[in-house]
C-alpha cells in the first residue's frame, strides 16, 4: 500500500470517527437543551441555547468553545453511569482533536502529529539537533573556549535569521490557513454588531482563562472531584512564559537591526531578562500541566489526545530548560554543544506548531470571537418561537 493511499484511509476513518462523535454531541446538547441546569457554567451552554440542532460546524464550534474545566460533567445529573451517558467534556474533547486534524495544512501533517505526537515531535527536535551538531563538528570542535556566549561565531546571525525565519513563516501561514478554514465554516451571516467589543471581550476571555474557573470561580474539577485553580494558574504560566520569551527574541531583534548591538547581551538586558522569566514560567508552567495531565480522570479527556498534549508540553518543557542552561554556560567551552541542542528544539517546536496544542489555542480564540459575536444578535430559537 503507497503512502498516498495509506493517508487516504486515514482521512477516510477520521470522517468516520469526526461523523459519530457529532452525532454524539448532537444527542447529548439535546438532553443538554431540555435540562439547562449548567447554562451558567461557561460559554458552550449559553451558546447551546441558540441551537435547536447541531450539525459538524457546531461540534466544531462548541468543541473550541469548551476549556475542558469539567464543572458540568460532575453537576449532570445525567451523567455516567446514568444511561443517558451525558459527558460533554469528553465528546466535545474528542471533536476537538480532529478539528485539528481537519483544518490542518497541509492535512497529511496533522493526521501524522494526532497518533505520534510526543514522539515526532522529539524526532524533530533531537533530529535537527543531531544535524546542528554533525554541522559544528565537521567546522571544528564542540567544546570551544574563549567565545564567552558568541552565538554567531557558531552559527551566523543571517543563516540563524533565515532558517528560523522560514519556519516560523511556515507556522503562521499554515495557522491562519486552518484558522481561515475554520471560521469560514462555523461562521453564519447575521446582523452586524460593534465589531471593536466583541474582540475586546473575546481578548479579554482569553488572556484571562475566564472559563477555567468552573463556572463559580472555584476553578476545575480534578481527579477526585475537587474543585482546584491548578490548571488555570499553569496555563497562565505556560501562557505568559512564552509570551515573555517572544518578546525577548522581538527585542533582540530591534537591538540587532535598529540600534546595530548584536548578541551576546548582558545578564541585567531587557532582552535576557524577559528571557529568564519567560524560561522559568514556561518550566513551572508545562511541568504543572503534565502532572495534572497524568492525573485527569479518564472521563474528562480524550485518551487519544494525550501523545498530542505531552508532545507539546515536552517540547515547551525542553526549550525552557535548555535555553536557561546554555544562558548559565553561554561563557564556557561547551556552549557550541548546548546552543545545538536548543535550537534543535527550537526548530521542532516551529515545525510542529500548526498541528497540536499551540493550534488549540487559535482555534478557542476563534471560538471565543464568534461567541462574542453572536450572543450581540438576537437569539433565533427565541425569535423562532415568539
Amino acid at each position: 500500500m503507497s503512502a498516498i493511499d495509506t493517508l487516504s484511509d486515514l482521512a477516510d476513518q477520521a470522517k468516520r470517527e469526526l461523523d459519530a462523535n457529532a452525532g454524539e454531541v448532537d444527542r447529548i446538547l439535546h438532553i443538554c437543551n431540555a435540562c439547562r441546569y449548567c447554562e451558567s457554567f461557561c460559554a458552550v451552554f449559553p451558546a447551546m441555547t441558540r441551537r435547536l440542532d447541531f450539525n459538524v460546524a457546531d461540534a466544531h464550534y462548541l468543541a473550541n468553545l469548551c476549556h475542558n474545566c469539567s464543572a458540568c460533567l460532575y453537576a449532570c445529573q445525567y451523567a455516567p453511569p446514568h444511561e443517558f451517558g451525558v459527558n460533554v467534556p469528553k465528546t466535545l474533547a474528542q471533536v476537538r482533536r480532529h478539528t485539528y486534524i481537519e483544518y490542518a495544512f497541509p492535512k497529511a501533517f496533522g493526521e501524522l502529529y494526532r497518533r505520534n505526537g510526543l514522539t515526532i515531535a522529539m524526532a524533530v527536535s533531537l533530529g535537527v539537533a543531531a544535524f546542528l551538531i554533525a554541522t559544528i563538528m565537521i567546522r571544528g570542535s564542540l567544546f570551544v573556549h574563549g567565545l564567552e556566549g558568541e552565538f554567531y561565531a557558531i552559527f551566523p546571525h543571517n543563516m540563524l535569521a533565515g532558517v528560523f525565519g522560514a519556519a516560523s513563516l511556515f507556522s503562521v501561514v499554515a495557522l491562519a490557513i486552518g484558522v481561515t478554514r475554520f471560521w469560514r465554516q462555523v461562521s453564519e451571516p447575521g446582523k452586524p454588531v460593534p465589531l471593536a467589543n466583541a474582540v475586546g471581550e473575546a481578548t479579554r476571555s482569553a488572556l484571562t482563562l475566564r472559563y477555567l474557573d468552573g463556572g463559580h470561580g472555584d476553578g476545575c474539577n480534578n481527579e477526585d472531584d475537587a474543585f482546584t485553580l491548578w490548571r488555570r494558574r499553569f496555563h497562565h504560566l505556560t501562557f505568559y512564559g512564552f509570551m515573555l520569551c517572544f518578546a525577548s527574541t522581538s527585542v533582540a531583534t530591534l537591538y540587532h537591526y535598529i540600534f546595530g548591538l548584536e548578541a551576546p547581551y548582558r545578564i541585567s538586558s531587557l532582552p535576557v531578562v524577559l528571557g529568564t522569566f519567560g524560561g522559568i514560567g514556561l518550566l513551572i508552567g508545562p511541568a504543572g500541566l503534565f502532572w495534572l495531565n497524568m492525573r485527569r480522570n479518564p472521563l474528562q479527556i480524550d485518551e487519544r489526545q494525550k501523545t498530542m498534549d505531552r508532545g507539546f508540553i515536552a517540547l515547551l518543557f525542553s526549550i525552557s530548560l535548555t535555553g536557561l542552561i546554555l544562558l548559565a554556560w553561554r561563557d564556557s567551552s561547551a556552549m557550541p554543544l548546548l546552543l545545538a541542542v536548543h535550537l534543535g528544539f527550537v526548530m521542532g517546536l516551529f515545525m510542529t506548531l500548526p498541528y497540536g496544542k499551540f493550534a488549540h489555542g487559535i482555534f478557542r480564540c476563534a471560538a471565543l470571537l464568534k461567541y462574542s459575536i453572536e450572543k450581540r444578535r438576537p437569539n433565533p430559537v427565541q425569535a423562532g418561537a415568539d
